[in-house]
Parts: C-alpha cells; structure tokens; sequence
C-alpha cells in the first residue's frame, strides 16, 4: 500500500529555489509531494537543473524568473502559477542577498537592496499570494529571517535590520491572517555551510555554537517541510523556529 503524500496535489512556491538553502527546500518540499515552482532572478541553468533532479526523482517542478523586489515581475510569477497549476497552497519566502559593510562606511545602495529583496520581496511576495489563499481559506507561509535578526551583527546592520523587519512582518501577517485558515510562520537559521557563509572565518564561529559545527541547508529545509506540510504544525502561527545550533538560545 503506497504512502500518501503530506503535500501531494499540492503547489509550493519557493523564492531563490536555484541553490543554497532555497534548493533544499525545494528538493524537500518536492519529496513530500508538491508541485514545485523554482523562483530565480538570475541563475537559469541552475534553476532548470533544479527542475531536472525534481523530476528525475519523480517529482513535478517548473521554474520560473522573477527578481521578488520587482512588485510587477512578483504580480506576474503568481498570476503565472495560479494560470498554470489552478492553486497555490504554500510560499516559501527564502530569496536573499547580503551586502555587508560597517555601517559608517555602508553605501546607501547596500543598505537599500538588501532592505529590498530581503524585506519588501517577502512583503510583496506575501500580498500577491494572499488573494487566492485566503479565497481558499488554506494556506501555509515560510519566511527564512536569520538569527542577526535577534541579536544583530557588526557589518550586516542592513541584512540584520531586513531579517528583523522580516519576523516583524510575519507576526502581523500571522494575526490578519489566522481567521482564513491560513498559517504564517518564520525559520531562522544559524550559520549554515552555503554561498552565503563559504568566505566566513569559521573558528570563532564554531565556538559561539554550542552544538559544534555549521547546519546543513537539509537540516533547514526538515524544518520548512515541518511547518509547511506537518498536520502537527496547523496549530502554529506567528512562530520563529530558529534552526542554529543552539546560538540563541531564549
């Protein structure tokens, strides 16, 4: 007798899916059963090798480009989606960039990009879905903030700051959102082996984590199939769900 799937007939949306910790997500979002649509803004033949593992594990996926600061380009990838799939059960708000730099020194254009697509892209992402969502009165909504958003950084006062806005923008979405059926939750990584942590002097950050080592994009990804696809995680709204290692612990 075959297993069903949590999210099968199911359709995930997930921002920056092409690589890092957005790929593994995708992957396992995809493994529980979803249609998955690869977003990328720039990196088309990663997206589309994306698309390819999915369907080679028997999965269903399509990718589509989109840059999420872009309200026009985020208007049309959902009109696109619900077109194409006639649904849209659960967004992952995972798309991201870093522009670090001392604050003194920072360039309005880093605080402002990073302010951009790493908040305004999660708000703008979030009201183009919301429509169909609380229509269907169903709905799951992911937000990837970062652990700086709880304890800040020197050098990443504008990633800090986005992150935090990000937690910020998930409770309040969370309320107006609750009576719909609809759950919105964030994921807060620590420092996890990625793109974004490659360049990263590794030993003072390896003795700030209790556990001893960086995560593992996967080790993210179990916790947004947690929120997105678990029957135990429909009674959690308006949640931060911090995946680092016991770096901050409250």
């Amino acid at each position: 007798m075959a297993i069903a799937l949590p999210l099968a007939g199911q359709v995930a949306l997930v921002t920056g899916a092409s690589r890092g910790i957005g790929a593994a997500i995708a992957r396992e979002l995809a493994a529980a059963g979803a249609t998955l649509v690869v977003n990328y803004a720039s990196s088309p033949d990663a997206a589309e090798a994306m698309v390819n593992e999915i369907q080679a594990a028997g999965g269903k996926a399509w990718a589509h480009r989109a840059n999420v600061a872009d309200e026009q380009q985020v208007e049309a990838m959902v009109k696109a989606v619900l077109e194409r799939e006639g649904r849209l059960d659960v967004l992952v708000n995972n798309a991201g960039i870093t522009r670090d730099g001392l604050l003194m020194r920072m360039k309005t254009a880093d605080w402002q990009s990073v302010i951009d697509l790493n908040l305004t892209g999660v708000f703008l992402c979030t009201r183009a879905v919301s429509r169909s969502m609380l229509k269907a009165r169903s709905g799951r909504i992911i937000n990837i903030t970062s652990v700086v958003a709880l304890f800040g950084n020197p050098g990443q006062a504008n990633y800090s700051a986005a992150k935090a806005g990000v937690i910020g923008l998930t409770r309040s979405t969370a309320a107006e959102f609750a009576s719909r059926g609809i759950t919105v939750n964030a994921v807060a990584p620590g420092f996890i082996d990625s793109d974004m942590t490659k360049d990263l002097d590794k030993e003072p950050i390896l003795k700030a984590i209790p556990l001893g080592r960086m995560g593992q994009p996967a080790e993210v990804a179990g916790a947004v199939r947690f929120l997105a696809a678990d029957p135990a995680a429909a009674y959690i709204t308006g949640q931060v769900l911090q995946v680092d290692g016991g770096m901050v612990m409250r």
